[in-house]
């Protein structure tokens, strides 16, 4: 009896299924090539945690009848709470010293989010996007213990409900278990079609990992029939291969959660339900290694600390440099010990010391409440702070006139439009009047500006081609032109096979479709095509990207009416980081902030672009030769900033433009 129960309330091949899952977790963060699934290790968390704590409660409600809810919360804070305080405290300092300033606000909301534990929630309402964020937050990872901490806070209280409304029957633990996943997991569907951040973030569509966990060990509490059978070992072999396959094959394409996190959420609970039984040819033995014990044990605290090692070593020798593999591999293996030393003189200590350990349950609670409280007041006060932290030089610079080959501005100049602060809200006006159409709508109506008796102009194209609308919106308010806006978030013009958030994207096919049939049925004069012609949210296969967007923009021109004379504006160039933040830690040095041409420019998507357009006898729009000059692509010219982020332009940018733009079309109208 005492050798079953040890067994089962303690197993080294769980502590060695913890070590697969951090160490995927890790090694997908530090970039190594083959590991890009490795995000999966969460899901793998989540289904262990399920299933540890489901253990607990029902060996509570059958053991005492009740679940003694303070003690509960108690050990669930003096588990978790003391490392995720420090890692928590010393990412702050590191941040200040280290982070650029523009990004010190932000970074600082997140550590109050998290001191709060609602990280998960703060980036799911902010929209970020896990798999493919090109500046995460240096807590993006505390997402998964924010959605850990809220299934602890409901799901006793849950259980304990279900066993006493149904006269303590197990039947209802196992209906709350079954509607738990069922409901979750459909929500977790129909979420990631919707809003993928959301589904990816939140409580609601992640439960029923934990709940999946929680049925295995609801069928271990009933001593079910089938952990007797002895093929339970091999079945345990299967799910451990599934997951090292997944970690091998995912990748940040994958659409995720959606039903592919089915995959890593059943294949660990095949690996943990394969260890109860006493199959000797299982993977219990090979799992229950040493060296996987030893990184499962700390796993938790390595989890916490190797993403802000990551993170800050970047930040400390900048965007600019994007640190080696051989550098994000070392720094991996420097969190080992890292974690060891938190381990070892905080989370194990915090969680057996007599002093919270040996007292109420109500010490552990306040003594909690009051350092949230500490690192939540902390943080206000330093946003306080950071905002008087000065994003300009003290230089004034000449006011921006467009020209070719421009000659960027070195410094941040004190006169900057728009300033730092206000760079990521420099959008069109047309994102706030709706007119400029989000995600879900498919309305092809399109938006007029201007008096009809001037030529009809449309702009056809995604958010690059919003980008070209205060320039056309000032032609149009001057009566030079009639203007028909027709832009979509992540939607193109061009005929490819649209993506969003790596699913189908029917709105945007329906969108584009209901558009160029408008404008056969009624054809303009002008027809202005502008796209972001990159490889991102387009399904093209195994085929060349620039030959298949090319052959998008083909069809495109001979989908549209043959009366209308059409300008394709050629991609333009993209920075590859978010200039204004880098430009808060490079006042003096803006250039430092630049891309080369060839860097910043697609040239075989570009070449493909001006060959096409030129092939089908349409107007061929280069605006990069007043973007870059022949070495630089300048992040400021003139008292100007060019991109509001990695590669959208200002709108304070673009509107010095319009001269540029009312020559291509007048010169479009007079060729035919």
């Amino acid at each position: 009896m005492t050798s079953e129960r040890t067994r089962r309330d303690f197993r080294l091949d769980i502590q060695g299924l913890r070590a697969l899952a951090v160490g995927s977790v890790v090694l997908y963060h530090a970039s190594v090539p083959f590991v890009t699934g490795g995000y999966v290790g969460v899901d793998i968390f989540f289904v262990i945690s399920g299933f540890l704590i489901t253990s607990h409660l029902l060996r509570s409600l059958q053991s005492n009848g009740r679940i003694g809810f303070a003690d509960f919360y108690a050990r669930r804070a003096r588990r978790i709470l003391p490392a995720s305080f420090v890692v928590l405290i010393l990412t702050v300092i590191g941040s200040l010293i280290w982070l650029p300033p523009l990004q010190l606000k932000s970074m600082l909301q997140g550590a109050i989010a998290t001191a709060l534990y609602v990280p998960n929630y703060y980036f799911a309402a902010i929209g970020t996007s896990y798999l493919s964020e090109t500046t995460p937050s240096l807590f993006q990872h505390y997402w998964s213990l924010g959605v850990e901490e809220q299934f602890y806070l409901f799901w006793p209280a849950l259980l304990a409900l279900a066993f006493f409304v149904f006269r303590k029957s197990r039947r209802g633990i196992l209906a709350v278990l079954i509607a738990t996943v069922v409901i979750s997991f459909g929500l977790c569907l129909l979420l990631t079609t919707i809003d993928q951040p959301w589904a990816f973030f939140s409580l609601p569509t992640r439960a029923w990992e934990l709940g999946v966990g929680g049925l295995v060990a609801y069928l271990v509490a009933s001593d079910a029939r089938v952990f007797r059978w002895r093929g339970m070992g091999i079945v345990a072999w299967v799910g451990l291969a599934g997951l090292v396959a997944i970690c091998l094959t995912f990748t940040s394409g994958t659409p995720f959660p959606s039903f592919y996190a089915a995959f890593p959420v059943v294949a660990t609970a095949l690996v943990i339900a394969g260890g109860v039984a006493d199959a000797p040819w299982g993977p219990a033995r090979a799992l229950s290694i040493r060296p996987l014990v030893f990184i499962g044990t700390i796993s938790y605290s390595l989890y916490l600390v190797h993403w802000p090692i990551l993170l800050l070593s970047q930040a400390a020798v900048g965007q600019r440099s994007p640190l080696p593999l051989w550098a994000t591999v070392l720094l991996a293996v420097v969190c080992v010990p890292v974690a060891w030393a938190l381990y070892r003189f905080v989370e194990n200590p915090f969680r057996q010391h007599r002093f919270l350990a040996g007292a109420r349950a109500r010490r552990t609670l306040l003594l909690t409440g009051a350092t949230s409280l500490v690192v939540v007041g902390l943080c206000a006060a330093s946003i306080q702070v950071v905002q008087r932290v000065p994003l300009s030089s003290d230089q004034a610079a000449a006011a921006y006139t467009p020209t070719i080959d421009p000659a960027g501005t070195g410094f941040v100049p004190s006169n900057l439009t728009p300033a730092l602060s206000k760079a990521s809200d420099d959008n069109p006006e047309i994102y706030d009047d709706g007119c400029h159409l989000d995600f879900d709508s498919t309305d092809s109506a399109g938006c007029p500006f201007g008096q009809t008796s001037a030529p009809s102009v449309v702009l056809f194209g995604d958010s690059h081609a919003a980008q070209w609308f205060p320039p056309l919106r000032k032609l149009a308010d001057d009566g030079e032109i009639m203007l028909d806006s027709n832009t979509k978030s992540s939607c193109s013009s061009i005929i490819v096979t649209s993506l969003l958030n790596n699913e189908p994207y029917p709105e945007c096919t329906a969108w584009r479709t209901g558009v160029i049939d408008r404008l056969n049925a009624s054809p303009p004069a002008v027809i202005i095509l502008a796209n972001y012609a990159r490889d991102i949210d387009v399904a093209n296969g195994t085929e060349d990207f620039s030959t298949y967007w090319g052959e998008g923009l083909r069809a495109t021109i001979e989908a549209l009416p043959k009366q209308s004379k059409i300008i394709v504006v050629g991609e333009t160039a993209t920075m590859g980081i978010t200039p204004a933040i880098c430009l808060s830690a490079h006042l003096t040095d803006a250039d430092y902030c630049g891309r080369s041409p060839a860097a910043a420019i697609d040239t075989p998507t570009f070449d493909a672009e001006r060959a096409v357009t030129e092939g089908a006898g349409a107007s061929f729009l280069d605006m990069n030769p007043y973007l870059c000059n022949n070495t630089l692509c300048p992040p400021i010219i003139g008292d100007t900033l060019v991109y509001r982020d990695d590669h959208h332009l200002t709108v304070t940018f673009t509107s010095g433009l319009s001269d540029v733009l009312l020559r291509e079309i007048r010169t479009a109208l007079a060729s035919g």
